[in-house]
């Protein structure tokens, strides 16, 4: 992997890197039109990604079905500009000169699509925010 490039790169953390984090970064990679790169991991993560996250980015147009989850690495971090944890806890290698979030979300695991939802457009808010924050215009869905 290059460092030499201009894009800032955003790592999306969580426990299992099942739900969350991998709907921050469907929304990321599609919202940034390839500005920006994105990588999602977990501390422990699960076998599969969360088939109702599945389901609830299917339902605006992203596709997340052939994501895996990813354990985390200490590379991981070191290659991202900012690290963003999703309310779980997870201890993250730290870097100076890193930026560092927490978004404090509920885990869609085990939850129905109707609560799934929410969840889901809360992560798209953010990650719009956090795309003007970057000095990326979002591409349309």
């Amino acid at each position: 992997m290059s460092t030499t490039t201009d894009k800032p790169s955003v790592l999306f953390v969580c426990v299992h890197n099942a739900g969350r984090s991998q709907m921050a970064a469907g929304f990321l990679a599609a919202l940034s039109g390839g500005a920006v790169d994105v990588l999602s991991a977990g501390s422990m993560p699960a076998d599969r990604v969360n088939v109702v996250a599945v389901e609830a980015m299917a339902e605006v147009g992203i596709d997340i079905r052939a994501e895996q989850p990813k354990v985390l690495t200490t590379e991981a971090v070191q290659a991202s500009d900012v690290v963003i944890t999703m309310g779980c806890g997870d201890a993250c290698p730290y870097f100076p000169g890193k930026r560092y979030e927490d978004w404090v979300l509920e885990d869609p695991a085990g939850q129905g699509i109707e609560s799934v939802r929410p969840i889901r457009d809360e992560i798209q808010r953010r990650i719009l925010v956090l795309l003007d924050e970057l000095g990326v215009a979002p591409a349309r869905l």
